[in-house]
């Protein structure tokens, strides 16, 4: 990225570039950064210490050189307020969205689904205790990252796919009873956003990006209570489903590809 990009990119001469997290030491043009979240600034466990390091030394210098910047949601655009001091008006959220594959479709299972990297930011064994109290399998979906935690996910009884395509995983959310989304940091909920896309009822932890996402149509609990507030959505699932479905139609990449573009005709006028 330090040599070969620039060079790339004073071959090309593009009138305006767009990277996320770190832009190239060097640039042609104007430049634009979207950043997705500062979880690395705000707790250095979440990552390891290479990609912390790596994350810290690049994205606040990145961030002051941009000529705008987009956030994802509301809760990295008051981080990067925060942190790195960016005025509010450099700032554009522009949230994600679930790809248009994900529709409702299908009958719901008996099993709960747990859709992310196996890492100890997710917390899966909040979910894992979750479904073993109600009565469910726990499917999981996503990398292992975590040796430790797959092992104890398998001891529980958790069934893990690993990474799956996509068309597999949008009939995962379809037929699942409900998804669980106890994670500790997130950027963006999308998986709460896909999740809602299919009609999947949800629990999840009351982190400040997934309520953003999830609004008033997710049941949200700490890990304490996972496992009751997992019993009042099944004993309700329906009324939830339709209230997902309803929130989902908030995000759309449309929209979001609208602010994009409002944004590069500004930096280029």
């Amino acid at each position: 990225m330090a040599v070969r990009l620039p060079l790339l990119l004073r071959r090309l001469r593009p009138q305006l570039v767009h990277f996320v997290h770190a832009l190239p030491p060097v640039l042609p043009c104007p430049g634009v950064l979207t950043v997705q979240d500062l979880s690395f600034e705000r707790d250095a466990s979440l990552m390891g210490l290479r990609e912390t390091l790596t994350f810290r030394l690049t994205v606040r210098p990145s961030v002051r050189r941009a000529r705008r910047l987009f956030a994802i949601s509301e809760r990295t655009r008051a981080d990067l307020v925060e942190l790195y001091g960016v005025a509010p008006e450099r700032i554009v959220v522009t949230p994600l969205a679930a790809d248009a594959a994900f529709v409702p479709g299908g009958a719901r299972d008996d099993y709960v689904l747990l859709v992310g990297s196996i890492e100890p930011r997710k917390r899966p064994l909040v979910a894992a205790d979750a479904a073993q109290a109600c009565g469910r399998r726990l499917v999981a979906v996503g990398p292992e990252r975590d040796a430790e935690l797959v092992a104890e996910l398998r001891r529980r009884g958790a069934e893990l796919r690993g990474y799956v395509p996509q068309d597999e995983l949008v009939r995962l959310y379809q037929r699942a009873a409900a998804v669980l989304v106890p994670t500790s940091y997130e950027g963006f909920g999308l998986t709460v956003a896909e999740a809602m896309a299919c009609a999947a009822p949800v629990v999840a932890a009351p982190d400040p990006a997934v309520r953003e996402v999830g609004g008033d149509a997710v049941a949200y609990a700490e890990p304490e209570r996972f496992a009751e507030t997992l019993a009042a959505v099944l004993d309700d699932a329906d009324r939830w489903s339709s209230a997902a479905l309803e929130r989902a139609r908030v995000f759309s990449w449309e929209r979001t590809a609208e602010r994009t573009a409002a944004v590069y005709r500004e930096v280029l006028s």
